[in-house]
């Protein structure tokens, strides 16, 4: 399935209403499925969930 699909983290953050911490153990169980290894699929996946989890996490707990 290919769609178009923006890495900008304002249009993430647009829609993104997931907490970081949901994104967060979606980037875990991606990580866990993949047994460590990413596929070229799986990482443009883990890029736009890192995408998503930065939008959604607060800009002082990003910076500690």
């Amino acid at each position: 399935m290919l769609h178009s699909m923006s890495t900008t983290v304002e249009a993430v953050t647009e829609r993104s209403a997931r907490s970081a911490a949901e994104v967060n153990e979606e980037i875990r169980a991606l990580w866990r499925r993949s047994g460590g290894t990413l596929t070229t699929e799986q990482r443009a996946e883990y890029q736009r969930l890192v995408m998503e989890w930065a939008a959604a996490t607060p800009r002082s707990k990003r910076a500690a």
